[in-house]
């Protein structure tokens, strides 16, 4: 299968799940968290999708690599943001762990595109 769109990538559609997923969990929260960390998370998740959306649009392989390491950024951040929700209580530890595998998926991914990125740059 030929490649002609953002969505046609692994990596967003795993990512577009881990939105799903983050938007699911984040309307249990407590409503004192609206401005706090259920807007956080919910920015940090589409950013996950947002940047390697743009990073499929760029010309230069070079540019591809830029926008893909803003994903981890925001992986990694995400990250951090279900550490504090299940350490204060928000999400068990069941549904910690299923979300945390698939920030780890989404991560192996775009390290793959990287890789392909930087092959070419010399």
């Amino acid at each position: 299968m030929k490649i002609q769109s953002f969505t046609d990538l692994n990596a967003w559609r795993e990512g577009h799940q881990l939105v799903l997923e983050i938007y699911k969990v984040t309307k249990l929260f407590p409503i004192e968290e609206r401005y706090g960390l259920i807007d956080q998370m919910r920015r940090s998740a589409v950013s996950i999708t947002s940047n390697t959306a743009e990073g499929f649009s760029r010309k230069t392989k070079k540019e591809k690599a830029q926008f893909f390491y803003m994903t981890l950024g925001s992986i990694t951040e995400l990250q951090n943001q279900l550490l504090i929700a299940r350490d204060i209580g928000y999400l068990s530890r069941d549904k910690f762990q299923n979300i945390a595998e698939k920030t780890v998926t989404v991560s192996k991914l775009i390290n793959g595109l990287i890789k392909s990125s930087k092959a070419f740059i010399i």
